[in-house]
């Protein structure tokens, strides 16, 4: 190639890599997803969202904190709380659903323990249905430090840590408040934020609920004697309130460290890698600004999506820099098609479709990816 030709050539490729570089993703909210859920079932609080390898989407959610005048017991026609799990395929029509002490008799739920309050919900590659749970009843005595497995209909198969049993963030047999499972298949281990009570990342073997890792902010042991003040100066060195996680295609987790406005990203084994502050222009008081995490469906992963809990909206951060990109946000509160009420967690498909929860009025929403825009 000549020289001209050569120099063009180059001149080419770095405006297309400048060109994507300044791209960002852009989305539109369908209105009509999901369809109706059949028996007059509706949404309880939102408490987690993922999706298998059929693009189905789980949803998990609080049928205890309904709070609508309704029948005793509810009718059909006057509306039943859903099932705690429910599965919606990608059209948005009602799959399955299942579990909840509504839905669960007492002979069925005497080999586990329930949770008091459901949070975080995955699917492994055997289609088993990981969930946790973040609640207490203190005249039960009853307190979620516990995580369960089952099959995707609901049969019982692994409880992973004791209701009432936690001894703290150094405790490798029980949780305390976990809020979310994320499993990875190529070494068959269930990574779980366990951060309401404790104050880390614990791994657990899928299949036996062996304990294998666990880390705290930039990979050092959990101290559950840590302040939990909100700063930026110094940077708090231990996790407050560990609200969820994801992880990469190439194997880095990212955690959502709500009550410290960041997120952390790690090796699979637990070496920290960088950290990235989110809106910190928001005061530090009230809601943390990094609920959840996810990412967006190209081979790449290029994008990271905040779900922002404080402004109720979805941020959107360069995967490598871990940098926002201002102009690729939406959303704010309201109770309209595109609005958040208690915007709590979020999730993607493979096509780069964004689903979110909502943890006041049990709305789940689905933004569909229109592709990327300058």
């Amino acid at each position: 190639m000549k020289t001209g030709c050569w120099a063009a050539f180059l001149v080419l490729i770095a405006t297309a890599l400048s060109a994507q570089a300044q791209t960002y993703p852009k989305f539109e909210v369908d209105p009509d997803w999901p369809k109706q859920l059949p028996h007059g079932y509706f949404f309880g609080q939102v408490a987690g969202l993922t999706v298998d390898a059929q693009d189905n989407i789980w949803v998990i959610s609080r049928p205890r904190r309904v709070v609508p005048q309704l029948d005793e017991p509810p009718q059909e026609a006057s509306g039943v709380p859903a099932p705690s799990v429910v599965a919606i395929d990608p059209s948005g029509k009602f799959l399955r659903g299942w579990g909840g002490p509504f839905m669960m008799s007492d002979a069925e739920r005497a080999s586990f323990e329930w949770p008091v309050s459901e949070h975080g919900i995955a699917v492994d590659s055997k289609d088993n249905v990981w969930i946790c749970g973040n609640g207490r009843d203190a005249k039960a005595k009853l307190d979620d430090n516990q995580c369960l497995k089952f099959t995707r209909d609901g049969k019982f198969l692994l409880q992973v840590g004791k209701s009432g049993q936690s001894k703290g963030s150094l405790d490798t047999q029980n949780l305390n408040h976990p809020s979310q499972p994320v499993y990875w298949a190529r070494t068959n281990e269930v990574f779980i934020s366990d951060g309401y009570g404790n104050r880390r990342v614990i791994v657990f073997d899928a299949d036996t609920g062996k304990f294998k890792r666990m880390w705290g902010a930039y990979g050092k042991a959990p101290d559950d004697t840590a302040t939990k003040e909100r700063t930026y100066d110094p940077v708090p060195q231990q996790f407050n309130l560990v609200h969820g996680l994801t992880i990469s295609h190439d194997g880095i987790v990212y955690v959502a460290d709500r009550n410290n406005n960041r997120v952390q990203a790690f090796t699979l084994e637990g070496k920290f890698l960088k950290e990235a502050f989110v809106a910190r222009e928001i005061p530090m008081k009230g809601f943390g600004t990094v609920n959840s995490v996810a990412l967006s469906g190209d081979k790449e992963q290029r994008f990271l999506y905040i779900c922002e809990g404080h402004q109720q909206r979805i941020r959107v951060l360069d995967r490598q820099t871990l940098q926002e990109i201002p102009q690729a946000r939406f959303g704010h509160v309201g109770n309209q098609p595109g609005m958040f009420l208690g915007l709590h967690i979020i999730t993607t498909d493979s096509k780069g479709n964004i689903y979110t929860g909502d943890g006041r009025d049990g709305r789940v929403q689905k933004f569909t990816f229109k592709g990327l825009v300058p």
